[in-house]
């Protein structure tokens, strides 16, 4: 009975780790959409979610993007988004970090990708 209790004990811990480890989007305030138009400074192409930084009225603004698996699957490549390439990211202000976003979609090369 005691070595079922150690294992178990473990894997919840290490489940409930995860669970929190994941952020939700009620950190994001939905009421200000906004739009930045900026090239690409950098990228940073790791799940669970791409980051790109982007200047934006005087400050450097972190973009969190979606999973790489749904944005591939919508067509967007980490190629596509190089340092200097110009692109055009819609979402919503954090509540809780000044300067980074929630990104609804982005616009690359003349192409709308849904992110969400």
């Amino acid at each position: 009975m005691n070595r079922r209790i150690v294992p178990l004990t473990l894997a919840a811990a290490l489940w409930t780790g995860a669970a929190f480890a994941h952020h939700g989007w009620g950190s994001y305030d939905v009421s200000k959409a906004f739009r930045i138009s900026a090239p690409v400074e950098m990228l940073q192409w790791t799940n669970p979610h791409a980051h790109l930084m982007l200047k934006h009225e005087g400050a450097t603004w972190e973009a969190t993007l979606a999973p790489l698996s749904r944005m591939q699957a919508r067509g967007l490549s980490e190629e596509m988004l190089k340092p200097g390439t110009a692109v055009v990211v819609e979402g919503y202000p954090s509540t809780r970090n000044q300067h980074e976003m929630r990104a609804e979609r982005i616009i690359v090369a003349g192409k709308t990708v849904e992110l969400r």
